[in-house]
């Protein structure tokens, strides 16, 4: 059997640098290629397949998550290892919801890429222990989301658009004041104290995109 071949994509060639060299310590792994963009790294995957992507979020021409559902989408079997310093937990869940395997915060590669790498070697999921708090976090927002009932979400949905009592009551086909009801149910389940926050709720759950 061949070596495990990890393809790298960061626009630092000085940070691709030394991930390759973290790389070249563990047995059996190479890099086979390496990426400043998304695009230049799309290129290197038709010329060839490597078993898994390293890959940072922000990159020029195309974007980490663009680039993630395209290798998705094209190259099923390679694996996806994000690399990179964000922590938002929108970012880690369009990640993961996008396919990626792993998602590791670049402050943990030091001591973490070689767990990665291994533990997605092997058939797993790994995710940087640095994101405790925020995956725990992103728990309890899923928690909070299965309160809701359809037609809450449906009313959700349509706050977060931008409309309006009578306009939610009109494309609902109920009264203004089942609205009202609804909408204040969805507050008081969820905590959340004003329509502002509530906004926020929203565009983090992927009820609406927001625009900047």
């Amino acid at each position: 059997m061949g070596p495990y071949t990890v393809v790298l994509a960061d626009d630092h060639p000085m940070f691709r640098d030394g991930v390759r060299k973290i790389i070249e310590r563990i047995e059996n792994v190479q890099v086979g290629g390496e990426a400043g963009d998304g695009l230049e790294l799309l290129e290197i995957l038709k010329k060839s397949c490597p078993h898994l992507v390293i890959l940072d979020i922000s990159m020029p021409n195309l974007r980490g998550l663009e680039a993630i559902k395209e290798i998705k989408r094209t190259y099923p079997q390679v694996k996806v290892l994000v690399l990179t310093m964000h922590k938002k937990r929108e970012f880690i869940r369009q990640a993961l919801t996008f396919g990626a395997d792993g998602f590791l915060v670049k402050e943990d590669a030091g001591g973490e890429l070689i767990r990665a790498i291994n533990t997605i070697r092997k058939g797993g999921k790994y995710l940087s222990p640095l994101l405790a708090s925020v995956l725990t976090t992103m728990a309890l927002e899923e928690e909070k989301a299965d309160i809701l009932t359809i037609r809450e979400r449906e009313v959700l949905k349509l706050l977060a658009e931008g409309k309006k009592t009578l306009e939610i009551a009109e494309a609902l086909y109920i009264s203004p004041n089942t609205v009202r009801r609804h909408r204040s149910n969805i507050m008081e389940k969820l905590n959340i104290k004003s329509m502002a926050d509530l906004l926020k709720y929203a565009i983090s759950r992927d009820y609406i995109v927001e625009h900047s």
